[in-house]
């Protein structure tokens, strides 16, 4: 049986295919402001679309203004809103912060459709250039974003001073796990409902692509051993003193722990505090050197150990003094210069062969948390027969936006088979071909594990593949994070269900 498509005057001809829960949450969106948590590949952006027509449709003289929080993915929504929506091209605008002012406040007059990142939007905003009154709709892409110091508040603020005719809608596959914490995003995006699909609900399951995960553990060396042996000694040491200075700590604190504890010594004025507040520093500083050793390895450690050594810093120098410290260092530097490498870059060499050994043409997302890592991954892999691995990182990391857009259409179109990836990857990004993608390790955060996840099996079937290296915190990053998805979904539940109108103002 051929798919029905989506019919409006503003919609082009058999474009939008016709889902029952899109056309839900779009009847919602109609008529309140509303967010959007649908998993990443189920169709987030063609809602937008959907409501962008019907919106320039019932007033049309108004604009769009549609949010995201990358170059790339602004331009990616160019693209498919260019695609989907029955306007002619010059209607449509990309706002950079490289156009000139001028230029910009002159568009703003010119055009319908606005696709910009957050930051540049502001600053029109408040010198002036541009004025929300005629817009009638506001999309705010990855809406998770909306909290602390972003730009997005500011901008919805402004919108629901200025605009005639307002509407928002704001996307997300993932924003959190506590009730404070979306209660803050919908308060500071100006959302009055939520619709929230997960892969599970009824009328989603049929077009839900299956997403097949495989865990494959590995063993910590026993020279790796050693060296955190080392490291959590130095720990050990300085949860001690905070004891003795009266701070009841469990007996194996974990970051957060350290990091609330952080938080509250700050706010005191007692002597023992600053004593407390160095000791702190330096465990934290140790808790993240045993995390580097356990999931990325001595490479990266070793890069670590190197800034710390080169830090004028008076808590760095004190660190590096430390007899266990000093000792795990020297050990560190020793394995390095003999070419040791964490287990994992053996196995997903092995991995990555009995993969395209498997399927020749396979498309392969490889995510890394770390810059030095994407690197070691890489150069390991291009000894792999058939393998054609790329880096792809964010702009802090080196990597311009128009490089990553270059690098991701080469992705498509085969030049690589392989993209190594940091956290830039996890976000938005439209990264269709691919059909495996790998953990180098876990991460604790709810959100980029649901992003992660959404990256394959958009249009066939998907494999996720989930390296854990075994009595480490790769382990308790996995087990935190499948926590917090399941504790965000009940939260998101609870409240597109239970909660009063009060609750949003």
């Amino acid at each position: 049986m051929s798919p029905a498509f989506v019919k409006h005057p503003l919609i082009k001809e058999n474009v939008i295919e016709y889902r029952e829960y899109q056309n839900n949450i779009l009847n919602t969106a109609l008529e309140k402001n509303t967010l959007c948590v649908l998993p990443t590949g189920l169709g987030k952006t063609p809602i937008a679309v959907m409501l962008t027509a019907h919106r320039l449709y019932t007033f049309p003289e108004s604009k769009a203004l549609i949010l995201a929080p990358t170059r790339p993915l602004a331009a990616q929504h160019y693209r498919t809103f260019i695609k989907f929506l029955n306007l002619p091209e010059e209607k449509f605008q990309i706002i950079t912060g490289t156009t000139k002012p001028e230029k910009r406040e002159m568009l703003y007059k010119e055009k319908t459709v606005f696709f910009a990142t957050p930051q540049t939007i502001k600053n029109d905003i408040q010198d002036g250039r541009l004025s929300l009154k005629n817009f009638s709709l506001l999309v705010i892409d990855e809406t998770h974003h909306a909290i602390g110091g972003y730009a997005y508040p500011y901008i919805v603020e402004r919108y629901l001073q200025e605009a005639e005719n307002q509407r928002i809608l704001g996307l997300t596959a993932s924003p959190g796990g506590d009730v404070e914490k979306i209660a803050e995003i919908c308060k500071n995006a100006g959302v009055e409902s939520i619709e929230i699909r997960t892969e599970h609900d009824e009328d989603v399951i049929p077009y839900v692509m299956e997403k097949k995960i495989e865990w494959i553990y590995v063993e910590l060396p026993e020279s790796f051993r050693k060296v955190r042996n080392m490291i959590q000694c130095a720990l050990d040491e300085k949860i001690a003193v905070l004891r003795r200075l009266g701070i009841t700590l469990r007996k194996n604190p974990s970051r957060k722990d350290l990091l609330t504890l952080q938080s509250r010594l700050r706010r005191e004025s007692e002597k023992r505090a600053n004593i407390a507040l160095i000791c702190v520093a330096e465990a934290l500083k140790l808790e993240h050197a045993i995390t580097l050793l356990e999931t990325q390895g001595v490479n990266i450690l070793e890069s670590y150990w190197k800034k710390l050594r080169s830090s004028h810093s008076k808590i760095d120098k004190r660190l590096v003094s430390n007899r266990m410290v000093s000792n795990a260092m020297w050990l560190t530097q020793s394995m390095v210069e003999t070419g040791a490498k964490h287990p994992k870059i053996s196995k997903l060499c092995s991995v990555i062969y009995n993969e395209l050994k498997e399927k020749p043409d396979s498309k392969i997302i490889i995510f890394a948390n770390y810059r030095n890592t994407v690197k070691e991954i890489v150069k390991a892999l291009s000894g792999v027969s058939n393998a054609r691995p790329v880096e792809f990182v964010g702009q802090k990391e080196g990597m311009t936006q128009k490089e990553q857009i270059k690098r991701i259409k080469e992705f498509s179109e085969g030049k690589y088979n392989i993209l190594v990836a940091t956290s830039v990857a996890e976000e938005g990004m439209d990264i269709e071909k691919a059909d495996t993608a790998i953990f180098y390790e876990p991460v604790p955060s709810g959100i980029r594990f649901i992003q992660r996840r959404g990256r394959v099996g958009r249009h066939s079937l998907g494999k996720i593949i989930v390296l854990i290296t075994k009595k480490t915190r790769d382990e308790v990053y996995y087990w935190s994070a499948v926590a917090k998805e399941r504790e965000m979904k009940k939260t998101l539940y609870g409240m597109k269900y239970t909660l009063s109108e009060n609750f949003w103002k």
